[in-house]
């Protein structure tokens, strides 16, 4: 296949690392960065840039860019865009941008279905990507009611050539009620902790526990923005949530209330053992 990637950070130069070095398509890249460009035609991560003149022979099209970029970019490339493509969006929240593109694939003829590859690092840029960040991971997408098992079926092929565990199957709504908790949510509470004044002053204090609280508050904060907005509702769901199991822990401590902190703490190790992740 002809696969062009839309963005080469992160999780498109991973994409295009991962291709080349495990299947025998042809990838053809484009991203603002200049230097992107040159270090991923170096290294061999794309075979050629991206161009108008390339765009109607790529049989599947990869947008790795902010979900308000990815629908600009389709928007303005859809007439170029073979009736024969199959375009996947990898942004990080689904219904905004499902909303936006998926009119556009249905007027245009072209296949569209959402997608979230469930990984990354707290690091960006295509210096950051890596061939096998997708090994073990799952891929999010959200099929519709023009989606048909020979799309799915040529995408599942793909992905899991790609490392990839296995496919999940999601509605927009369902991708970002969900996400909201397992991603943003961890990373504001990572960004708003390590806002303590003794984050500064814990050097020789500190192990596992303080890595793993600040390891996401190295976001990127354009980024991270526009995926909280775009969350919003789900999002501030999951803040008072977590406000309201932070007061409980606050009010304990205040009171002195040992069984309460107790019962509050083996309540969580509990959760936890039947929520699962490391």
């Amino acid at each position: 296949m002809n696969v062009a990637i839309v963005g080469l950070g992160l999780i498109g130069g991973s994409m295009a690392k991962s291709i080349k070095n495990r299947t025998s398509h042809t990838v053809w890249g484009i991203d603002l960065n200049a230097e992107t460009m040159t270090m991923a035609r170096m290294c061999g991560a794309i075979d050629a840039p991206l161009t108008e003149e390339n765009l109607p022979q790529a049989d599947l099209i990869l947008v790795a860019i902010r979900p308000g970029a990815a629908i600009e970019w389709v928007r303005q490339h859809a007439p170029q865009i073979a009736k024969s493509a199959i375009l996947v969006d990898l942004c990080g929240v689904k219904r905004t941008v499902v909303a936006a593109i998926a009119p556009i694939a249905e007027e245009r003829g072209f296949s569209y279905i959402g997608g979230h590859p469930m990984a990354g690092k707290e690091r960006g840029g295509f210096t950051a990507s890596a061939e096998d960040l997708y090994v073990g991971a799952s891929m999010i997408l959200t099929p519709d009611k023009r989606t048909d098992m020979r799309l799915l079926e040529t995408l599942k092929a793909f992905f899991l050539d790609l490392g990839f565990a296995g496919l999940t199957f999601s509605t927009p709504e369902e991708h970002d009620r969900i996400i909201a908790f397992t991603s943003q949510l961890a990373h504001i509470v990572s960004s708003a902790y390590v806002k303590s004044p003794e984050a500064q002053k814990r050097r020789g204090f500190s192990a596992g526990s303080f890595q793993d609280m600040t390891r996401v508050a190295r976001l990127d904060e354009d980024m991270w923005t526009e995926l909280f907005l775009d969350d919003e509702d789900f999002l501030t769901a999951e803040l008072e949530e977590l406000i309201g199991h932070l007061t409980d822990y606050r009010n304990a401590l205040r009171a002195k209330d040992t069984q309460r902190l107790h019962d509050l703490l083996k309540e969580g190790r509990e959760l936890k053992a039947t929520a699962g992740g490391n």
